[in-house]
C-alpha cells in the first residue's frame, strides 16, 4: 500500500525566495500556560505552509512565573526559534529590542494567545515582501473579518478607533489588533521616534508612519477573543488617551521627524506639506468642536444666520492664530494683523457655503438638523482654507514688492 503525504505549500518556491525572511516576535508576560502550546503550533503552521524563511522570537518581557525557562526550553527544541529576555514589562519594550537589532527583510508580532487565525499571516507580510507596501496590520473591523468576542471589548476597540480617525486623522480601522508586520528597514528609521514602550506603542508608529506618507495595508482577519485575557482594560485605555495627546503635541510642534525611504520621498506632497497637514487637523478638529459649542449656545438667543456668523468669525480668528503658530511655524507679532485680514477671506467662503445652507433649510427644522448641515458646508470650507493659507497668506517666499529691477539707464557699468 502507498501512502500519501502532502505536499507542503512552499515546495513549489523558488530557492530564491526561501532566502527572504521574516521575523515574528511573541512579546511575552506571566505567559506560562500558553505559551508552549502556541509557539508549537506557530512553529508548525509556519513549517507546513510559510514559503519564505521565518524566524520566530519569544520576548520574555520581565515575567516572573516559568515564561522564561519555558522560552528556553522551546528554543533549544525547535528549530528557527530563538527566545531574548529583558528585565523590564513593556510589550512596545520587547518589541524595540527585537526590531531593531533583526537582520530579517520583514519584522512582525502576533500575541501569544494567537487569538487571529494564523492562515491571515502570509497574506499579512507578502505585499512587504513584494515591497507593494510599508506596513501591515490586521483589521477586525473590515466587513470581511469574522471577530468573537464580548459586547464591552467591541464597544472599546470601535470607540478608540474612531478617536483616533475624528481626532489624529488616522486612516487606518483598527490601531490595536495584535497581528502586524513592517519592512525591517521601514521600522528601524521609526523606531527612534516612537516614544511608548507598552500598549500605546503600535499605535504610535503607525500614525507616525501615516504622517510620512508610509504605505500601510490592511487585511480583514478572523479572530476570537481570549476570554483568560489579563489586559487591563481601563488602564490601557487611559495610557492611549495620554499617548494621543502626546502625539498631537509633538505633531503640532514638528517634533517627530524620520527619514524616509527615497522612493517615498519622490512621491511626496509639495514640500512642507506632508508636515503641514497633520497640524491643520488637530487644529481644525479644536477649532470645529469650538464653533459647535458657541453656535449651540448663540442659537438659544438669536437667529440661525447670525449665530452661525460669530461663531464661525470667532472661531476663524483662532484658527488663522494657531495655523500661523503651530502649521505653519510662523512665530512673533510682524504680519499678524496682515495675516488675520488675510485669513478673513476664508472665513468669508466659510460664512457663505454655511449662510447659504441654513437659507436652504426650512425655519421650522430642529437645531440638530440646523447644526449638522453647517458642519457639512464647514467640510467644504476646509480645503480652501488650508490652500488659501498654504499658498497665500503663509507662503513662505512671499515678500513686499520691491525694486528688484533697477533703472538700466542708472545701473552702474559693471
Amino acid at each position: 500500500m502507498t501512502s500519501l503525504t502532502q505536499t507542503p505549500a512552499w515546495a513549489s518556491v523558488s530557492p530564491a525566495a526561501r532566502t527572504r525572511l521574516v521575523e515574528v516576535v511573541v512579546p511575552v508576560h506571566n505567559e506560562q500556560r500558553v505559551l508552549a502550546q502556541s509557539v508549537q503550533r506557530l512553529h508548525d503552521h509556519l513549517t507546513r505552509t510559510f514559503p519564505y524563511g521565518f524566524r520566530v522570537t519569544i520576548a520574555d518581557n520581565a515575567s516572573t512565573d516559568a515564561t522564561w525557562d519555558i522560552a528556553t526550553g522551546l528554543a533549544g527544541r525547535l528549530p528557527h526559534v530563538r527566545a531574548v529576555h529583558l528585565d523590564e514589562k513593556g510589550r512596545g519594550r520587547a518589541l524595540r529590542q527585537v526590531w531593531a537589532r533583526s537582520d530579517a527583510d520583514v519584522v512582525s508580532y502576533m500575541d501569544v494567545d494567537l487569538s487571529t487565525d494564523l492562515t491571515a499571516f502570509l497574506p499579512l507580510v507578502a505585499p512587504l515582501l513584494s515591497g507593494h507596501s510599508d506596513l501591515a496590520i490586521g483589521t477586525r473591523l473590515a466587513r470581511a473579518s469574522r471577530v468573537e468576542r464580548g459586547p464591552k471589548r467591541e464597544l472599546i476597540s470601535r470607540a478608540y478607533n474612531l478617536l483616533l480617525r475624528s481626532t489624529m486623522g488616522a486612516r487606518f480601522s483598527d490601531a490595536q489588533c495584535g497581528f502586524k508586520a513592517v519592512r525591517t528597514e521601514i521600522a528601524q528609521a521609526l523606531l527612534p521616534a516612537v516614544e511608548d514602550e507598552e500598549w500605546f506603542f503600535d499605535t504610535e508608529l503607525l500614525l507616525l508612519a501615516e504622517r510620512h506618507g508610509l504605505r500601510i495595508h490592511e487585511i480583514p482577519v478572523d479572530w476570537v477573543d481570549d476570554p483568560d485575557s489579563r489586559v487591563d482594560v481601563l488602564r490601557t485605555a487611559l495610557d492611549d488617551l495620554r499617548g494621543m495627546a502626546r502625539v498631537a503635541r509633538r505633531t503640532l510642534s514638528g517634533a517627530a521627524r524620520i527619514p524616509v525611504p527615497e522612493r517615498v520621498a519622490a512621491a511626496r506632497l509639495p514640500s512642507g506639506m506632508r508636515r503641514q497637514l497633520p497640524s491643520f487637523v488637530v487644529v481644525g478638529v479644536v477649532s470645529t468642536l469650538a464653533y459647535l459649542a458657541l453656535f449651540w449656545v448663540l442659537r438659544g438667543l438669536m437667529a440661525a444666520v447670525a449665530a452661525n456668523a460669530i461663531a464661525l468669525l470667532v472661531t476663524a480668528v483662532a484658527n488663522t492664530a494657531a495655523n500661523r503658530r503651530y502649521t505653519f511655524g510662523v512665530t512673533g507679532s510682524a504680519g499678524a494683523l496682515r495675516h488675520q485680514a488675510e485669513g478673513l477671506v476664508a472665513f468669508l467662503i466659510g460664512l457663505a457655503l454655511t449662510t447659504g445652507t441654513l437659507a436652504l433649510l426650512p425655519t421650522t427644522a430642529p437645531r440638530a438638523i440646523e447644526l449638522a448641515g453647517v458642519v457639512a458646508a464647514n467640510a467644504l470650507a476646509t480645503l480652501a482654507r488650508f490652500m488659501l493659507l498654504r499658498t497665500w497668506v503663509f507662503r513662505p517666499n512671499r515678500q513686499k514688492p520691491t525694486n528688484t529691477h533697477p533703472n538700466p539707464q542708472t545701473e552702474p557699468t559693471r
